[in-house]
């Protein structure tokens, strides 16, 4: 059995005897933890709690070297624990003193390793027997121990990273006139109590992670290989990027003897530091206390579920203004182990360069993994150095690489174009899912749906209010706010449950020739659903076409505990109450908009569309979104546009608009409206008759006019047979 180093605590691997035994306990003074340990072949079961009586010289107790003796190696729950331990056993060695600790008829002498010597184990010496009445110890019988400290160094062991117990007291240890002494600051629960207790056994059973794990994680997005993009792209607007950069490029591989594909995310967010990385590829992490608007990422499982699916191994790179941190996620390193090996070497800037963060790790350590990620990556010390020059001197950021591309048949299951540099928008590059399939959604009928397949059109909507610059192959993604993009804009202030809601909506003219409609469902900002058909538009494929709803229901998909009922891929919502009412509502309301708009639409001829109520544009200094005259054409600005240009002319700092000027709110002129009273619709009906309908613009829409026409005067002969009747 050997152990094994994932996170920020490094140990040596050292092999486990046969026949060897260890015994989790608490070492205290004062009442006052210093750290857990663990014994290495006791002389019998040990005490859950080692109560440090006195601290005296060695040379009062010359009998030790007569004394069997055992090994005691630090156990830490967490890096402050680990700090007191070192501070214990250099109090000892420095003023050459011996711990003594008192249980039953046993008498434990602990003893720093010798002078010079860099393993952190202590030796303990001990004299009497196990007691049969002494609470707290198994009946057992004395069993012989090393009794010397070269032995006792043979048998030592290294074991796992116990995880950091929320509820440990935070203890500063430190030397004062010549003794240990600690003290313990209320950082946990007073509800637990300062003093430990003696407690008759101390065992805990800690889970570990197969590396088969991963794949599992990956197939969290199994259904839509975009999901697995969404969750990087989301922990880059989680770290305040202004910009990222999404692109797959060649490199050598060692190991396959050949150029492969590599897929990378860079941003310029803020960073991560050790204990950033360290937390994200932990499986799973608290949430938040504080509800952020403007976050996304909760579940603590996004960069593992979106790594794995795209890739069998990732690299990270991150640099914040005082570190930088190398981390890497690999299948292949781990293949045919059973736990799971994440190396992480950390650095900490020291003056104008970086050096290793000692903090965290030794630099044996971290040359180690530093040479376990070159064996098993295309990463070498020059590749390495050239991705940190993206950063720059002072520049932050994180830099993810994926390669082992996932595969579907024998090519990749993403496919990529690189583009024309400085080409049209015809020559630009993009990357795309392979299979080119349109995703199942109740009552759909088009087969053009270019987001479920083009990643570009993916992020143009993936943000309820883009700020974001996002390039694809070099190619910049032109952000598509669709409340900002509709036709005959309505918006619809409800409540559910008791929790407010907004629905904007609107007519697309491009959803109308692709002959999609349905409503955009965002959660945080992010887009959770798409092109979600409700109401009449399930029932009937043309129903509703070129209608679009955007609405972001983050208070309604939120229980009030804690919880959301949000899929944990980000792809979907829960079946839960709060979802079921919203549907209705959506139903209801769209219904509403495709009798008062729809069928009463006006057809004209000449090369009309249904043109946005208002053009919007989005400063490349400020991100803001700015409304331009309707007549104006967007296509005509140049491809970087600030706020000081024509036709705006204004300043960044001026608000952004909204689009509650020229909208129109029918919820309260058709308040108690019945749809489904003949009289009203064929009333409607008559109307929009009375109004004309005349030949659409396009010659390739004359047939969608002829069958409304047809639809309409069907409608009328059976109104008018039911009114004989």
């Amino acid at each position: 059995m050997t152990g094994f180093v994932m996170g920020d605590h490094f140990m040596e691997v050292v092999p486990m005897g046969e026949g060897c035994s260890e015994t989790l306990f608490k070492l205290i003074k004062d009442k006052r933890i210093i750290s857990c340990a663990a014994c290495v072949n006791p002389p019998s079961q040990m005490p859950a709690v080692w109560d440090i009586t006195s601290i005296v010289r060695k040379d009062k107790v010359r009998f030790l070297s007569t004394l069997p003796g055992f090994s005691i190696i630090p156990a830490c729950e967490d890096s402050h624990q680990e700090k007191e331990w070192g501070q214990f056993l250099n109090f000892l060695q420095k003023h050459n003193r011996v711990a003594i600790s008192n249980f039953g008829l046993f008498e434990f002498y602990i003893l720093p390793p010798l002078e010079g010597s860099k393993s952190n184990l202590a030796i303990v010496r001990y004299k009497g027997t196990a007691s049969r009445t002494s609470p707290g110890v198994a009946d057992s019988d004395q069993i012989s121990a090393p009794t010397s400290q070269s032995q006792a160094g043979e048998v030592a062991m290294s074991i796992s990273n116990l995880t950091q117990n929320k509820y440990s007291p935070e203890i500063h240890c430190a030397e004062v006139n010549g003794d240990y002494s600690c003290d313990l600051s209320a950082k946990a629960s007073s509800q637990l109590g300062n003093y430990v207790e003696t407690v008759k056994s101390f065992q805990r059973n800690y889970v570990t992670a197969h590396p088969s794990y991963l794949k599992t994680l990956g197939q969290a997005h199994s259904s839509w290989i975009f999901g697995a993009v969404a969750e990087l792209v989301d922990n880059a607007r989680d770290a305040k990027a202004t910009k990222l950069e999404i692109a797959i490029n060649k490199f050598y591989s060692k190991i396959a003897c050949k150029e492969i594909p590599m897929l990378s995310l860079i941003d310029d967010g803020h960073g991560m530091n050790h204990a950033d990385i360290q937390r994200m590829i932990s499986f799973g992490h608290g949430q938040t206390e504080v509800d952020d608007p403007n976050h996304i990422g909760m579940y603590g499982i996004g960069f593992k579920t979106g790594t794995m699916r795209l890739g069998k191994d990732a690299l990270v790179l991150t640099q914040t203004t005082n570190s930088r941190s190398i981390a890497f996620l690999s299948q292949s390193l781990n293949e045919g182990k059973d736990n799971l090996e994440i190396p992480i070497v950390s650095y900490r800037r020291v003056g104008p360069s970086m050096e290793v963060d000692t903090d965290v790790q030794n630099k044996d350590a971290a040359k180690l993994y530093l040479k376990i990620i070159k064996r098993y990556s295309p990463f070498d010390k020059y590749l390495i150095g050239e991705k940190v020059g993206i950063f720059g001197a002072d520049g932050t950021g994180t830099q993810i690489y994926m390669w082992n591309l996932d595969e579907w048949g024998s090519d990749y299951s993403l496919q990529w174009e690189t583009g024309i540099a400085g080409g049209s928008s015809f020559h630009q590059g993009g990357i795309f899912i392979r299979s080119k399939r349109t995703r199942c959604r109740p009552g759909q009928i088009s087969l053009s749906v270019p987001l479920d397949y083009c990643l570009k059109s993916y992020l143009e909507v993936i943000f309820l209010n883009p700020r974001m610059k996002i390039y694809v192959q070099g190619a910049l993604v032109r952000s598509r706010p669709l409340a900002k993009s509709l036709n005959k804009t309505t918006v619809e202030n409800d409540t559910i449950l008791g929790k407010p809601v907004q629905l904007t909506l609107g007519r697309s003219q491009l959803e109308w020739e692709q002959a999609n409609c349905g409503i955009f469902l965002y959660w945080h900002g992010r887009l959770i659903e798409a092109y979600k058909r409700v109401g009449s538009m399930i029932h009937n494929g043309d129903c509703g076409r070129g209608i679009i709803g955007v609405a972001d229901v983050t208070k309604i998909m939120d229980d009030g505990n804690g919880c959301v009922w949000v899929h944990s891929n980000k792809q979907g919502f829960q079946d839960c109450e709060a979802y079921a009412v919203l549907e209705q509502w959506l139903g209801e309301k769209a219904n509403e908009y495709i009798d008062k708009y729809v069928d009463k639409i006006q057809l004209r001829k000449g090369n009309a569309s249904a043109k946005p109520d208002h053009e919007w544009v989005q400063c490349d200094q400020c991100r803001k979104w700015r409304m331009l005259s309707t007549d104006f054409d967007s296509k005509t600005l140049p491809s970087q546009w600030f706020c000081y240009m024509k036709p705006y002319n204004g300043l960044c700092d001026t608000p952004e608009e909204s689009i509650s000027s020229g909208t129109i709110t029918i919820s309260t002129k058709r308040h108690g409206y019945n749809t489904k009273d003949p009289r009203n619709s064929f009333r409607e009906r008559e109307a929009s008759r009375s109004e004309g309908i005349s030949n659409y613009a396009s010659d390739s829409e004359e047939d969608d006019v002829k069958v409304i026409v047809k639809r309409a005067r069907a409608r009328e002969s059976h109104a008018r047979s039911c009114k004989k009747n």
